[in-house]
């Protein structure tokens, strides 16, 4: 980390948390961030879903909400984006304030509710961003809609031509029963209504599931036979947790999902048995507390194809990307792995 970006940190954490959010994304709009474009070695291109990816470090959806500062995201050292999550609807989320740092735990809680600009504002960004790596968008429902499972198709069918992959997001903690989209047959409802929307599109996309770390067993058996079908092509593991165990900061019992570093051994586990349950056939992405290469080299040994971050970045600031991708890259090679997929799974029991 440079003292530019240690000064920059330091100042933004003598701010609100939601203003300094909104400040780095402004900030990454001027000429005066350095941006190291993606890193990529024969190593670390690999593909997930579909996708070339040039490594397999992606931005986890809720930094970039409304694909305001996608330009400069495409050029900070990630193989792949998420942004959104986008509703079909513009709203303004839960009450201020809902995001907090837990700095002695090095973790983060936000309660947002879903808060953007609306699926028609944000398409019409995607549709304006440059050529490079893959992004996608994480999908949504209104706090307010009357069927929230149709939310999620009629913002694909909004966004869908404009970006990559898309993620159906059932697992956020911060719109109320939205958890409950994720048992069988609701989701597979749903799916199903996703799907005719994907159909529908000049080029269908690959469709991502995003699915809690607070799930019980048979939740995770459910969600493995439905990844093992035709309705998705990967899972995202995991957004964040309800969970508070061994938390010391002030803010440790504030409302909503707790990220970071305490959720790195609990969202393993979860992905781990994941792809154990689906025999390693369904491509994983690794999320939750990553937040260096060695990190990450766990989570793709345990059977991630691809880990994405975002809480992480506010301790370490935007250089921890290329760090983290050159750092993977030493890893592979030291262990005499050729390439990304060669590592995929090959320390899963230690999780399970």
């Amino acid at each position: 980390m440079s003292r530019l970006e240690r000064t920059a940190l330091s100042v933004l954490h003598r701010m609100d948390p939601e203003q300094a959010h909104d400040l780095s994304l402004r900030a990454l709009r001027t000429p005066f961030v350095s941006l190291p474009d993606p890193v990529t070695s024969p190593r670390l291109s690999t593909t997930l879903a579909g996708l070339e990816l040039v490594n397999p470090v992606g931005l986890a959806a809720g930094y970039d909400k409304n694909a305001v500062s996608l330009a400069p995201l495409m050029r900070a050292g990630f193989g792949f984006l998420e942004v959104g999550a986008a509703t079909p609807v513009p709203q303004p989320g839960n009450a201020k304030p809902r995001l907090f740092r837990l700095t002695d735990d090095r973790a983060v809680i936000n309660r947002f509710g879903f808060n953007n600009e609306g699926a028609d504002a944000i398409a019409k960004r995607l549709a304006a961003r440059p050529q490079g790596i893959p992004v996608g968008l994480n999908l949504g429902a209104n706090k307010t809609s009357a069927d929230r499972a149709a939310d999620f198709a009629k913002v694909l069918t909004t966004c869908g031509a404009h970006v990559d992959f898309a993620t159906v997001n059932v697992s956020s903690p911060n719109t109320e029963k939205l958890r409950d989209l994720q048992g069988k047959e609701a989701l597979t409802a749903l799916l199903d209504g996703v799907a005719a929307a994907n159909a529908q599109l000049t080029k269908p996309k690959p469709i991502f599931l995003k699915i809690a770390p607070d799930l019980t067993d048979q939740d995770l058996s459910d969600i493995a036979e439905i990844a093992t079908g035709p309705l998705i092509d990967a899972v995202i593991a995991t957004n964040t947790t309800l969970g508070r165990r061994n938390l010391k900061s002030v803010h440790k019992d504030e409302t909503g999902g707790l990220s970071g570093a305490p959720l790195f051994a609990l969202s393993t586990r979860i992905l781990a048995r994941l792809s154990e349950l689906t025999e390693g056939t369904v491509p994983i992405v690794g999320v939750g507390g990553v937040s260096s290469a060695e990190e990450a080299y766990i989570k793709i040994r345990a059977g991630a194809s691809a880990v994405q971050l975002y809480s992480a970045m506010v301790y370490e600031g935007l250089s921890l990307i290329p760090r983290i991708a050159k750092g993977l890259d030493a890893l592979l090679e030291r262990d005499g792995f050729g390439s990304v997929a060669e590592a995929v799974g090959t320390d899963r029991e230690r999780w399970l």
